[in-house]
């Protein structure tokens, strides 16, 4: 039994409990939602809830009268094996040993789907999670929310949102020409200019363009440098597209910002705007009242020269999201744009939004390289940053991701990379993903000797007895699995993938301990038992979790290791 069906049945008794007269309350004061968490000392029991506590003043009674109102009916409930009263009126509750087991078969029938709810069923969420020019490689900036934001992505569809991947193409401004007059100095044999790009990597774009389009050396002027510019800046974005597709990131909208300007959509955006009454002239600018909305100060869209600010461009992308169907956009941004959450958010308000509703901007902070216990500087193609490429050429993609995706992105985030690089159980990723190849290679074994089927889906559930398992350690494995639709909602709901990550280490250990004392599979001459059965069943439902979970963070789940 999960927390989450505990708690259906939990709320049950309440609405019994008030059908009968009693409790003093009315059906619509039981929350939706009861919340059932593992207490934290297991001697207390599988769950406990705080339902009592949560009643207690709406029912005009104080919180452990209410729980013994509620005691027999809880105890009532099939699979409850006992109930009792705990401080000042929580609720713990200790499963039958064949009511926890059961969970094991339910695991492994829902297969890939165990751990989804419907939770945000109704959303339809734009999740814009890198914003990068095209003129050079992804740096280490980038990679953090490639991984994070892919993760969040990721936990918000198993909730039942539709999602959308969006990556922001900087696309337009000096930027650009100053890329451009970078590889066209390099393809005629001159320095770059010192405001320019530098790195390797502009060689050997100089040339890839001189190779594929010989012509372009004789064109002259202006002609040439914008020719060189969107040269480089396709082959550049096709690099960009192309790592991130090898990191396991992929973006369903690569969205240009000149687009955002070719179609028009900066006017619709500021017809929004203006409709909302929150535009105003002075100065000869145009100007958009934020500070009605929280913004420490109002923000200039079009300056007196006629010239669009960038802001503008901030503005009208949000008005084009949410004209393109999208109820919820966010925003995952670096440690440097603090400045942007309240300025968006204003943004929102100002184009008639609910900014607590439509938008919400995360912000990411820096990440570091350690190795041989020093700083990690400098990229040696592409100049001053360290890039996606050197990471995962360091470490590999599932380290990679997985240890960027283990740490709240609101704190800087150092990596060892000679840990990374270590195959001990020291390092996280290597640990989560032993305990499922060690799990594979049970039921391999098992299978085997002819014990079962190598694939659980083909299993007898007749032949499994979820009352067999009684040892602690699998009560403590099955409480830990029980646990996982829970932690992946709230990952969910807080944005916070990282929970996943701690979780299955959480399981990872459980497994190990579990294993350790109970033994799975026969030895010798033995023949297998009814135990070795439903222990196998167990030991299917922890890899169908672990695999579950490392499917979220994008990263794989080995049957050998």
């Amino acid at each position: 039994m999960t927390p989450q069906e505990l708690a259906i049945k939990i709320r049950e008794a309440v609405l019994a409990a008030i059908s009968v007269g009693n409790l003093a309350l009315d059906s619509d004061e039981v929350p939706e939602l009861i919340v059932v968490d593992r207490p934290k000392n297991p001697e207390h029991g599988d769950w406990s809830t705080n339902v009592a506590m949560q009643l207690s003043a709406k029912a005009k009674s104080n919180p452990r009268a209410v729980a013994e109102t509620l005691l027999p009916l809880l105890a009532g409930i099939e699979g409850v094996a006992g109930v009792e009263i705990a401080g000042p009126g929580f609720i713990n509750i200790k499963l039958s040993a064949a009511s926890q087991g059961e969970l094991a078969a339910a695991i492994v029938a829902a297969g890939s789907a165990f751990g989804r709810g419907d939770s945000l069923a109704d959303r339809v969420i734009n999740i814009e999670f890198i914003s990068a020019n095209p003129t050079g490689p992804l740096h280490l900036g980038h990679t953090r929310w490639a991984a994070v934001g892919d993760a969040i992505a990721r936990v918000l569809e198993t909730q039942g949102a539709k999602v959308a991947r969006e990556f922001y193409i900087n696309d337009r401004g000096v930027q650009m020409d100053k890329f451009g007059a970078s590889v066209q100095a390099r393809a005629l044999g001159n320095d770059v200019p010192e405001d320019g790009y530098h790195g390797s990597y502009i060689d050997d774009l100089a040339k890839q363009i001189v190779s594929a389009e010989p012509e372009i050396l004789a064109l002259a002027g202006d002609a040439q440098l914008i020719a060189f510019r969107e040269a480089a800046y396709k082959l550049q974005l096709a690099q960009q597209q192309g790592v991130l597709d090898g990191f396991n990131t992929h973006f369903d909208v690569w969205y240009s910002e000149r687009s955002l300007h070719e179609s028009e959509a900066v006017d619709r955006g500021f017809e929004t705007l203006r409709a909302q009454g929150h535009m105003f002239e002075l100065d000869g600018a145009t100007w958009l009242r934020t500070t009605d909305f929280g913004d420490d100060k109002d923000r200039v869209l079009v300056k007196a020269d006629g010239e669009l600010t960038y802001f503008a461009s901030d503005t009208a992308y949000y008005v084009d999201k949410r004209n393109r169907g999208f109820d919820l956009c966010i925003y995952l941004l670096g440690a440097d744009h603090h400045g942007y959450v309240h300025r968006l958010r204003a943004v929102a308000a100002c184009a008639g939004d609910n900014p607590d509703v439509n938008i919400e901007v995360l912000i990411g902070q820096m990440v570091k390289m350690m190795k041989g216990g020093e700083e990690v500087r400098l990229s040696k193609r592409a100049g001053n940053i360290i890039t996606l490429e050197d990471l995962v050429d360091e470490v590999g993609v599932d380290a990679a991701r997985y240890s960027l995706i283990r740490y709240p992105v609101d704190s800087p985030l150092t990596l060892d990379l000679d840990l990374l690089i270590q195959r001990t159980n020291d390092n996280p990723v290597y640990y989560v993903q032993y305990a499922h190849a060690r799990i594979a290679s049970v039921i391999r074994n098992a299978a085997e000797l002819g014990i079962i089927d190598a694939q659980p889906s083909n299993w007898n559930l007749a032949d499994f007895d979820p009352s067999l398992l009684i040892n602690e350690r699998e009560g403590q494995l099955l409480g830990l699995l029980a646990d996982y639709p829970r932690v992946v909602s709230s990952a969910a709901e807080l944005r916070e993938p990282h929970r996943i990550a701690r979780h299955l280490e959480e399981i990872a250990t459980g497994y190990h301990r579990f294993y350790d004392v109970c033994r799975v599979l026969p030895q010798g001459d033995e023949s297998a038992t009814a135990l070795t059965i439903s222990r196998l069943w167990l030991c299917a439902a922890a890899r169908q979790v672990i695999a579950n979970g490392l499917d979220l963070l994008g990263v794989s789940a080995p049957e050998r290791m």
